[in-house]
């Protein structure tokens, strides 16, 4: 079922749905009211104290002028007893991100935000851009919500914080910190569709030091759903360590140094393929074996002339060998990243200024048969931001970054934000800043497309470069026992020398086209809460097209969506929920419509005792699937041409779920 969520326009929301994505995140006895105005309530003091790291200045969230939605902790611990493999799922659940699914058989997907490519949505673990290339193209999701913390997103552009790649938005996933008190998870899971979930997460703090260690592993069998003899769902056996270790010097210094690794092996296709014995009509498989090993190190010192200094590096290895119908992609990734900041607070203002580096080395490994190159790239970049208070009411924020990067130059992004609240219940946030992405051959677009026939990258092609702006209003009021928050969102994004494949004699060229990019939005909603019950209504509306002669709208970007919840809980004993989406006026590659359609779902959770936890919850309960409207594959057999996705395709699903905290 839908999460709840703290946003920067200062209250708690629940989150409109996503057009494709499951909406399965379990709804919460929470208060949802404007956090700034109700300081008095201690709930809401609480609220009112999250800390965003994305912002670089470690501001609370009632004093952003960008409007920030953030999924905490309880919804990360909740969430983790529907979806324990990955992020996906509640990504999918937030207004204006839109999880792509890019292959029939292997079960990839991609992140679109604002009705944009995922190419332009950056992607951050703990405030480090490690997702890049390669690296981000492929099993980018499979974080389990169980090890973080929260999920900050910021939408439209913030590259003058982060730099390339931050235009349509970011998401930066949080990891958990250890506290006083001893904590130890043990979950498992299970659905329908032959999925099985183990994790477990333990942290505690010893003095001086902390420790923290999550270990997941997943396994996915194979289920052709529309009985077309290829996989709908694919056969994963994934499996992922993640501890951290924290040094506490003294009261202003922290030390913490990480390691993540990730080995995951996901295999589609052919349903006979999969006994081992294909038959010479049942060769077509796909499969995607992918190690992913980080390692990372954060120092923070307080108090240091009045501010902040945080010093931050990490290095990146990722080795992908992707196998389709027979045609191997083998590569090998090394990002870094190697970051210096302050931030200090002096009477009105709120300083930022910071220096940074980025690598992304890519090399072709033994067996890779594609036409790709090798290519090394490095980004120096410096940032300054500052916020200014004029009054209570009033704040301004305004920051520039200068990058320099190695092979395609010099790039200046200006950034302006603005926060008003002319009385205790409405605040209205305006931000506006100029983004780039520069050329890269690994995105969800080539991802979608396949690089069997992929050109490499060509000396002329220039880098994208984007201006945007973002307004939203937030009006929260009473009318006898019922709260009541109404919320408007609008944004406009345009960006320049879009970078598109083009085919020519069999071949895939990416080329800057003599058109732009526009996206217009608005996305609207309001919550009702009476004791225990609560009502949502929200609806987006996103219309992203080519400046061309045909005004070609962009793929797989849903224009309309509707979405609605009701929900009742029972405080530390039962909770229940039900949902439902409307996805429409969908467009394909082609620049015709999609179907539209509805997206269904309900959950039971039961609490037992103190440690014991149930989850039963059911998806697309009412069954809506791509392949009714028509086939997933044109073709033989053998050599299958598998359709682009534009809605669900794994179908109904029912999970259980339970969970002991000790």
């Amino acid at each position: 079922m839908r999460t709840l969520i703290i946003t920067g326009a200062l209250c708690i929301t629940l989150a409109s749905a996503s057009a494709q994505q499951r909406i399965d995140a379990p709804v919460k006895d929470t208060l949802h009211r404007d956090t700034t105005h109700e300081p008095a309530v201690s709930k809401i003091a609480d609220l009112n104290e999250v800390v965003i790291s994305s912002t670089r200045n470690n501001s609370r969230i009632a004093d952003l002028p960008m409007k920030v939605e953030i999924l905490g902790r309880e919804e990360m611990t909740e969430e983790s007893g529907i979806k324990p493999g990955n992020v996906a799922s509640i990504l999918g659940d937030l207004s204006v991100i839109h999880i792509q699914n890019t292959s029939a058989v292997n079960g990839n997907n991609a992140i679109r935000m604002q009705g944009l490519d995922g190419k332009y949505t950056q992607l951050l673990r703990d405030g480090v851009p490690v997702y890049e290339g390669l690296s981000g193209s492929f099993g980018v999701l499979a974080i389990p919500p169980l090890d973080l913390k929260q999920v900050e997103v910021i939408k439209g552009s913030v590259s003058t914080l982060y730099g390339g790649g931050a235009i349509a938005g970011m998401i930066n996933f949080v990891s958990k910190t250890p506290g006083q008190k001893p904590e130890l998870t043990i979950l498992a899971n299970r659905s329908t569709l032959k999925e099985t979930n183990g994790n477990l997460w333990y942290a505690q703090r010893y003095g001086k030091t902390g420790l923290t260690l999550f270990a997941g592993v997943t396994t996915q069998n194979p289920v052709d759903v529309n009985d077309d003899g290829f996989s709908d769902v694919p056969r994963v056996r994934q499996y992922l360590l993640h501890p951290r270790f924290f040094w506490y010097p003294n009261a202003n210094t922290t030390l913490v140094a990480g390691y993540t690794g990730t080995i995951e092996k996901r295999e589609g296709g052919d349903m006979q393929a999969f006994d081992g014995r294909p038959a010479n009509s049942h060769p077509y498989t796909e499969s995607n074996n992918s190690g992913r090993h980080s390692a990372d190190l954060q120092l923070t010192l307080k108090n240091t002339g009045g501010g902040t200094i945080t010093v931050k590096g990490v290095a990146s290895f990722f080795h992908l060998e992707n196998i389709a119908g027979g045609f191997p992609l083998n590569g090998r990734q090394t990002n870094t990243y190697l970051e210096a900041a302050y931030n200090k607070k002096k009477g009105r203002h709120d300083w930022v200024i910071g220096l940074n580096n980025t690598g992304e080395i890519y090399r072709r490994a033994n067996g890779d048969s594609t036409l790709l190159g090798n290519y090394t790239y490095n980004t120096m970049g410096a940032f300054a931001q500052d916020g200014y208070h004029f009054s209570d009411k009033v704040m301004a924020e305004a920051g520039v970054r200068a990058d320099y990067h190695s092979v395609f130059g010099w790039y200046v992004l200006p950034r302006l934000a603005f926060v008003y609240k002319p009385i205790e219940s409405l605040s209205l946030r305006l931000s506006g800043g100029t983004g780039y992405k520069s050329p890269a051959i690994f995105s969800a677009q080539t991802q979608t497309i396949g690089y069997r026939n992929l050109l490499p990258l060509a000396a002329s092609l220039r880098s994208e470069k984007s201006e945007g702006i973002n307004f939203d209003g937030n009006y929260q009021t009473t009318f006898g026992q019922v709260d009541v928050t109404l919320n408007q969102a609008l944004y406009y994004t345009h960006i320049t020398n879009p970078i598109l494949p083009v085919t020519s004699a069999d071949k895939v060229m990416l080329v800057n086209q003599p058109y732009a990019v526009n996206s217009l939005g608005t996305d609207t909603y309001v919550r009702l809460e009476l004791d225990h019950i609560e009502l949502y209504l929200g609806y987006n509306h996103t219309v992203s097209e080519y400046t061309d002669d045909a005004s070609t709208r962009m793929a797989f970007a849903p224009q309309d969506k509707f979405a609605a919840t009701l929900a009742y809980a029972i405080e530390e004993k039962w909770r229940f929920g039900i949902e439902n989406s409307w996805i429409g006026n969908q467009y394909l590659e082609n620049n015709q419509k999609a179907p539209n359609y509805w997206f269904w779902a309900a959950m039971i959770s039961r609490k037992l005792g103190e440690h014991v936890t149930l989850v039963l919850n059911g998806e697309n309960i009412f069954d809506a699937r791509q392949g009714k409207h028509a086939p997933l594959f044109t073709g033989s057999i053998s050599t299958p041409r598998f359709a682009p996705l534009w809605g669900p395709i794994d179908g109904r699903t029912i999970n259980l779920s339970v969970k002991f905290d000790l």
